[in-house]
């Protein structure tokens, strides 16, 4: 067996898009407006998303102390909320449909690392909330995967994978447990 060596990680194939200026101004940004509590201003942080290059609906709610990696890599339909301390860690890109809701302290994660190189690659997927998903408080959403329209992945479940359509998901990792029936 051979040990992980991090001097060999070599991070050079990933590049998040825009220029450094860019990706600095925005790392103060999300500290002093987004990831705290003294702006509760929400036209402000749509604002802001949105000259940064996030694709940002109507009726948007982001809640104090979000952190968002990468504005420019985020698109947020109609009608969604975003919960108080939610993270999402975007290096790729992350889609949220409408009316969907994600939690306190949520975390959508689009990377991870090959724990099973010595160099430690860096692994980047893609994240789709469909319309009408409801993320439950800590819950988290793993690189790659796609919640169907309407589901839901209940408080403190970890999805690994992409779910079905009306249906309840729970666990870690998170399993398929019921339908979601709305009346």
């Amino acid at each position: 067996m051979r040990p992980t060596d991090l001097s060999a990680y070599n991070n050079q194939p990933y590049h998040p898009g825009g220029s450094v200026f860019k990706r600095v101004l925005w790392y103060y940004i999300n500290n002093l407006i987004f990831n705290t509590g003294l702006f509760p201003f929400n036209w402000l942080k749509v604002s802001l998303l949105k000259l940064f290059g996030g694709k940002i609906g109507f009726n948007v709610t982001i809640k104090p102390r979000v952190n968002i990696k990468y504005p420019w890599l985020l698109t947020i339909s109609n009608n969604t909320w975003i919960g108080e301390n939610v993270w999402i860690d975007n290096l790729v890109m992350v889609t949220i449909g409408s009316n969907v809701c994600i939690s306190q302290g949520a975390f959508l994660q689009t990377g991870s690392h090959n724990y099973k190189k010595t160099t430690f690659d860096l692994i980047t997927g893609n994240i789709v909330l469909e319309d009408g998903v409801w993320i439950g408080c800590a819950a988290i959403i793993n690189h790659s995967v796609i919640m169907a329209s309407h589901s839901v992945l209940t408080s403190g479940s970890v999805a690994t994978k992409s779910t079905e359509p009306y249906f309840v998901y729970q666990g870690n990792p998170a399993v398929k447990i019921r339908p979601r029936v709305i009346e």
